[in-house]
Formats: structure tokens, C-alpha cells, sequence
């Protein structure tokens, strides 16, 4: 499914990830856990293709497709789809107008407007949103909560294949991460996909059933295992895995 080896990236002359390695089998649930500001962004947004994000090293590849070799467009019509932590608000361009030209460019046919139609309602029904959404600016006048469930919305009729969340609880009430995290779980369970999650807390890895987890530093994977990480270190914190504790243990040791 998506396989990067190596990855060296860096912004505006600064390098955030360093010889970074992940591999994510069809199927596969993964979490990507640290502290705010080590680059766990910078890590959707690479694949993603944001151009603002320069690749130095590596390798990306997503169903044997080298998508280093791709634009931000062609990425996405190869099924990756990313659940941004603040989506943007575009006025003045509708749910329905964007999905049905974006469903058009991905497949090439005409959309049947009442297959289309009745999808999209059924998917606020889904999701707990007003079915006005259909035809509302994207994200426009929306909260936080709302432009996750906009985004859940937009995930729903596109039908991405590898799907990004990028601190998806950020700006979510209890309510609406639970029916956030069920839509998901659901999705997963109808189309053979993988998630890969970004995160600073075990919380939502729990509630997606993230089988593998990784923490990030220095801009590289620095230790993988299974969920019993995630809890580790919400219990203990990220303290062992900052690089002035990591000297002074090995200065312990010597």
C-alpha cells in the first residue's frame, strides 16, 4: 500500500524529517504519535504533495506508483485522501458543485445526479449534520466539529483508499468524536483501505483500533510496537523520547 524509505524533507532551508521509513499494508490501521511541533504535519502534507515541503531524499511509493513523480491532483485520484486539522473554508464553492466535479476527474463519467443526490443525503444522515451542507460553501461558516464531519462527507463520496488524519480530535467535543471515530470505523470496515493516524495521545488511536504505532523524534521513526505503546506513553509521557534525556541516559550508561 504505501511504503516510504528514507524520507529526507525540509522547509524553507530547514530540515524536519530525516531518513523517515514507514511501511502501511492494505488493511493496516498505524499511528504516528509526539509532542506538538517535531513534524508530524509535515509528514501528511509530503505525501500528500504539498509543494511548499521539498524533498531532498527518498522514496514514497503508494501501490507500486512513485508518488514523488506525481502532483497534488494525480495524488489524489490515486486514492489519498487527508483529514487536514483545520480544514480550510472556501466561500462561494459548494459541497455538491466540488464533489461532482471531483468525482467527474477521478472517473471520468458523467455523475447520475440521483444516485448522487441521494448518497450525499444519506451521508449527513450518517454523520449527524443538516442535510443544508449539500449545498453550502465547503466549510463555510462551519466550527470545528462541523468541518471534520464536512470532510467525513467529502471522504464518503470520493473513496479514498489510503486515508490521512491529521489530529483528527482537535476542535471535537465528545459527541462528535464519537460519531466522527463510528463513520470511520464503519467506512473501514465497507472498503478494504488503510488509516494512518496522526496524533499526540493514545485517545483516538483507542477509539480507531490503530494495530501498529510509532513515536516520532529528530525526525525519524525512533520505536514501533502495538497499541500498548500508545498507552505507554500517555501514561509516562514523551520525556525518554526528547533528545536531552536520550544524552543524559546514554552519558548514565558510558
Amino acid at each position: 500500500m504505501l511504503k516510504i524509505e528514507n524520507l529526507n524533507v525540509e522547509i524553507n532551508n530547514k530540515k524536519i524529517l530525516k531518513d523517515f521509513n514507514l511501511d502501511i499494508k492494505l488493511g493496516e490501521i498505524h499511528g504516528i504519535m509526539g509532542p506538538n511541533g517535531i513534524g508530524k504535519s509535515t509528514i501528511c502534507k509530503t505525501i500528500t504533495g504539498d509543494s511548499n515541503y521539498l524533498v531532498t531524499k527518498g522514496k514514497i511509493i503508494f501501490n507500486s506508483i512513485d508518488l514523488l513523480k506525481l502532483n497534488i491532483t494525480k495524488r489524489a485520484k490515486e486514492g489519498i485522501y487527508l483529514v487536514n486539522q483545520n480544514p480550510i473554508e472556501i466561500p462561494g464553492v459548494t459541497n455538491a458543485e466540488m464533489l461532482r466535479i471531483a468525482l467527474f476527474e477521478k472517473t471520468g463519467e458523467v455523475v447520475n445526479i440521483y444516485e448522487f443526490n441521494k448518497k450525499l443525503e444519506e451521508t449527513c444522515d450518517k454523520l449527524s449534520i443538516p442535510r443544508s451542507f449539500i449545498h453550502r460553501g465547503i466549510n463555510e461558516g462551519m466550527s470545528g466539529g462541523e468541518r471534520k464531519k464536512n470532510e467525513l462527507l467529502h471522504l464518503w463520496m470520493l473513496e479514498p483508499k489510503l486515508i490521512i488524519l491529521d489530529e483528527l480530535d482537535s476542535g471535537l467535543d465528545v459527541d462528535s468524536i464519537k460519531v466522527v471515530c463510528d463513520n470511520l470505523k464503519e467506512y473501514y470496515t465497507n472498503h478494504n483501505v488503510s488509516i494512518l493516524i496522526i496524533t499526540h495521545g493514545p485517545k483516538l488511536l483507542k477509539l480507531l483500533n490503530a494495530s501498529h504505532v510509532h513515536i516520532l523524534n529528530e525526525g525519524k521513526i525512533i520505536e514501533s510496537g502495538d497499541f500498548n505503546l500508545a498507552l505507554k506513553v500517555g501514561k509516562e509521557g514523551y520525556k525518554k523520547y526528547n533528545k536531552a534525556y536520550l544524552v543524559s541516559e546514554n552519558e548514565k550508561n558510558e
